[in-house]
């Protein structure tokens, strides 16, 4: 079969690979999207915390069921997955938290993942389709992170969130802020994303640190309380960094984004405010069925973010091209 192989960074290549072997429990399914997010691009840069190479990328993924044991679903049926393998027995799993297990093997980053014909994932992870488009369908990993990241922050209605990153799971997570009823604020230096974000997304506040202080707008913007929920979904050691000072007093500051320096803040500004630090990982299975709800409500518009499409024989060619601002990249899907 047709596999494209992060063999070390910047380096791809395709290779012949045979049909992975279905086991007691596992589902064969035939890739028909591949969504390309910030880990698959991070990985190829080689700032991708958790990352050993050779590695196949990619768990943003539309499917067929070719064969599987998994009660309730059939063969040929379109599905999505939840690509976060869990061990079911470790402190976290037992907590209800397979999404940060112990030994989680996250499909595309610890172990291959679907830039292939054929992947072989635990029938336990399947999602059904719900009727959704094979684009949509691979679009509802990274919108279950915004989601999660949202349920995490405890959203409520009429409150400030800054979003900090306008790329696609930024812009998932302001998605998921609106219909928790918050006021979302968008944050990024990149002037195209936050003009995406005022003409798709309906996003009624927006700020570029590069070209105007975001304190003092921000100040305005919440008439002097500052956001009570800032999510960071850059992953960017700077702007992670720099958004604490953006924190109104009580608020709660949600990671989303990873990178793989130190966090660093002032203590006293930090403990005056009463201020609550957390990391959002992954996602879980409520996650994923209240984004296929919203989608199928009319909610959410995913497809309005895929702004480049190529064939999986175009890949190679293109990678690259995708870390720069200047190809104006949101989403890029792969047909296979």
């Amino acid at each position: 079969m047709r596999t494209l192989v992060c063999t070390t960074p910047h380096q791809f290549d395709y290779a012949d690979t045979t049909i992975p072997v279905v086991g007691e429990g596992d589902t064969l399914l035939k890739i028909e999207r591949i969504g390309i997010c910030g880990t698959d691009l991070h990985a190829f840069e080689g700032t991708q915390p958790f990352f050993n190479y050779p590695r196949i990328l990619g768990h943003e993924l539309a499917a067929t069921i070719v064969q599987t044991d998994a009660p309730g679903f059939s063969i040929g049926e379109a599905v999505t997955f939840i690509p976060y393998f869990y061990c079911g027995t470790c402190i976290a799993c037992r907590m209800g938290k397979p999404n940060c297990c112990a030994t989680i093997k996250v499909c595309g980053v610890h172990i291959d993942g679907g830039m292939r014909e054929y992947l072989v994932v635990p029938s336990y992870s399947l999602v059904h389709g719900e009727g959704l488009s094979f684009d949509e369908l691979a679009l509802v990993e990274p919108l279950a992170i915004g989601a999660h990241g949202v349920r995490r922050a405890g959203v409520t209605k009429d409150e400030y969130v800054l979003v900090v990153g306008a790329g696609p799971i930024g812009l998932g997570t302001m998605e998921f802020a609106r219909i928790a009823g918050g006021k979302v604020i968008a944050m990024d230096i990149n002037e195209g994303r936050l003009n995406f974000c005022t003409e798709k997304l309906a996003v009624a506040a927006t700020v570029n640190p590069a070209k105007e202080d975001a304190f003092e707008k921000l100040n305005a913007i919440t008439n002097g309380d500052m956001p009570t929920v800032v999510i960071d979904a850059t992953g960017s050691l700077k702007a992670i960094n720099n958004a604490f000072q953006f924190l109104a007093h009580g608020g709660r500051y949600v990671l989303v984004g990873l990178q793989k320096g130190d966090i660093t803040f002032n203590h006293p500004e930090f403990h005056k405010r009463e201020s609550t630090l957390m990391s959002s990982r992954n996602a879980t299975r409520e996650d994923f069925e209240h984004v296929i709800d919203s989608m199928k409500k009319g909610f959410v518009q995913p497809t309005t973010y895929i702004t480049h499409r190529v064939r999986f024989e175009e890949v190679k060619a293109n990678f690259e091209s995708w870390l720069h601002p200047a190809t104006g990249v949101i989403k890029a899907m792969v047909e296979m």
